[in-house]
């Protein structure tokens, strides 16, 4: 199975580099026009960006590849080639249009050689979910903008065009072939024993030609060390050291992972945008859901970067106001899946209450769009309103398969937990909601709690309010968060019980005795990482800490699922919105002290 090191900055997403080959089989961008993502790509055989070195008429393979990652983030290469050492490291700044493949070789004995990247530009992709190739024309010319070439793509008018600039002056080849165009850049030079050289390519994306080159340009003038000390900056004030190097690692590359891909800058208008994912190995990348970006991500972002959480809650109340509590919808906040899920009409007003309770800003309440989006949000709400009970009811579950029975236990903790915040935060508006919110919990304790066969009580998952309930929980909105969002104590006879019997052997989907002995769902039979992160909230964080030492997850980056015993990724690779949560939940029980020391 290949493993990726994916990096990315704002605008650019670099989601497959392969260890193995050390080729960057893709990139990515968003487009507000299309309403998601648009891949280049390169063709299953030849990657769209690949390092080569040759001698004479021989090119010599990389061998005894060692990966690791600068400030968590920066992917970087140490390789033998022949009896020299090559190393490339490769960079998306901070702030810019592009990105940036630094090569270097140590010359093991006089050396003559040529050097650079090549690569394949076999096609281009729109992907919301699903991925559909785009028919235009891809071209490739010499410029003079950039004194190289030039790839762009055309439907009429342009969409979009990359290109390359170096350090060095180089020689740029290309052919077009079956469609695909294959490119080579050089640079020849003699390099004596023990000596070092190094090739930087710097590669712009814009609009069409000038846009693209000039984003290369832009970087070439700055320099690499201007980039890098500027990106390493930013990434670093970031960080946080965790109990141990294997958590700390795991923490820090997630929490970039989730800034860089549920978060982006769209090409086109330039605007701020939210995503399930900005790469296509997540399987329903490059689309907006409520409770992935606002209870998984945000979360995350608002303790590493409160700046760019403000951002996300303008997204949300504005472009994404229009049919908040829908399924999932494109970036431009039209409907993609419809089907009205109630975990995610109260995620806004959850967020909005972190974020002034984290930063203290009170000016945001006052914000039109805000308010608007309140509105609506509680016009929505009392139209799921049982008739005589307060209670609401969803169509979808937190996984967005369909109900069993409407009246979903969490969801309704989760409107109990935003009609309290909308009283705290508006005392003035909307404090007659504080008693509608103790409404709602008396309504959970009478209606949504039974008894076992020894007369312990307990949660359902859902209930019809006609005397039917089932016993179930989903990772993505579980049972044993209720303490987590202050429904109730975590020694709450009812809480603790039900948190028993799913994690019980007996449980259909529990993997108790497993080493990763966490619970999966009918979605995802296996151990969810959700859950563990549900664990590290609700006091089995020690035992948690200890799975995610020995978790390869999807080479290190949050997953769907995992292998309860290995812990390798099952389904959901490269789930953005989840390495959000995880790493909140991590920084939440390490500072309760809740890990093993």
């Amino acid at each position: 199975m290949d493993r990726y090191l994916p990096t990315g900055n704002e605008m650019v997403s670099l989601p497959k580099i392969n260890e193995l080959t050390a080729g960057i089989e893709d990139f990515t961008f968003l487009s507000m026009q299309h309403k998601g993502m648009i891949e280049v790509r390169g063709s299953s055989n030849t990657p769209l960006i690949q390092p080569f070195i040759h001698t004479g008429e021989a090119e010599l393979p990389l061998t005894d590849l060692q990966w690791s990652r600068d400030s968590y983030w920066i992917p970087a290469l140490q390789a033998k080639v022949g009896s020299s050492r090559f190393g490339m490291t490769i960079l998306t700044p901070i702030g810019e249009r592009g990105f940036a493949v630094k090569l270097s070789l140590t010359a093991g004995e006089d050396i003559s050689l040529t050097w650079g990247l090549k690569g394949c530009w076999d096609g281009s992709f729109h992907c919301v979910n699903e991925d559909k190739e785009l028919d235009g024309i891809p071209r490739c010319y010499r410029s003079g903008w950039n004194h190289s070439l030039i790839f762009d793509f055309r439907c009429g008018t342009p969409l979009f065009a990359f290109a390359p600039m170096c350090s060095q002056e180089t020689d740029a080849d290309f052919r077009e072939e079956n469609g695909a165009i294959f490119y080579t850049l050089s640079h020849r030079e003699e390099i004596p024993a023990g000596e070092v050289r190094e090739l930087i390519f710097y590669w712009g994306l814009g609009f069409e030609e000038v846009a693209a080159a000039t984003s290369a340009k832009e970087m070439l003038r700055r320099g690499w060390d201007w980039e890098y000390r500027r990106t390493v900056s930013w990434l670093e004030k970031r960080t946080r050291q965790m109990p141990t190097a294997k958590l700390t690692d795991i923490y820090n590359t997630n929490l970039l992972f989730c800034i860089f891909y549920s978060t982006g800058i769209t090409l086109d208008t330039e605007e701020l945008v939210c995503a399930t994912s900005r790469g296509t190995r997540y399987y329903v990348s490059a689309a907006y859901w409520d409770r992935d970006v606002l209870l998984w991500s945000f979360p995350a972002i608002l303790d590493a970067a409160p700046d760019l959480a403000e951002q996300i809650l303008h997204y949300v109340y504005g472009r994404q106001r229009r049919n908040l509590g829908i399924h999932s919808r494109y970036i431009d906040g039209t409907v993609l899946e419809p089907g009205f899920e109630l975990d995610e009409l109260m995620a806004p007003v959850i967020a909005l209450e972190a974020y002034v309770e984290h930063t203290g800003d009170q000016s945001i309440l006052t914000d039109s769009d805000v308010q608007k989006g309140i509105t609506q949000i509680l016009n929505t709400l009392e139209t799921m309103r049982h008739p005589e009970i307060s209670l609401y009811e969803t169509f979808l579950q937190p996984t967005d398969d369909e109900i069993v029975h409407p009246y979903l236990t969490y969801n309704n903790v989760l409107v109990w937990r935003a009609l309290g915040a909308l009283a705290r935060l508006y005392p003035s508006k909307y404090d007659f909601l504080a008693a509608t919110a103790e409404e709602v919990k008396a309504a959970i304790y009478t209606h949504c709690v039974f008894h076992d066969d020894t007369g312990r009580p307990y949660f359902a998952w859902s209930v019809d309010l006609k005397g039917q309930h089932n016993v179930y929980d989903e990772p993505p909105g579980s049972l044993q968060l209720l303490p987590y969002y202050g429904f109730c104590e975590s020694d709450d006879p009812v809480s603790r019980n039900t948190v028993s019997m799913i994690r019980s052997s007996a449980y259909t989907y529990s993997f108790a005795g497993q080493p990763i002995a966490e619970i999966g769902c009918a979605h995802a039979p296996y151990p969810w990482l959700l859950s563990l992160c549900n664990s590290l909230l609700c006091g089995y964080g020690e035992k948690a800490f200890r799975e995610l030492e020995i978790m390869e997850m999807d080479n290190g980056i949050a997953c769907e699922s995992v292998h309860p015993i290995t812990g390798a990724c099952m389904t959901g690779a490269a789930f953005a919105t989840c390495a959000g949560f995880l790493c909140h939940s991590m920084k939440v029980a390490q500072e309760e002290g809740n890990y093993a020391k």
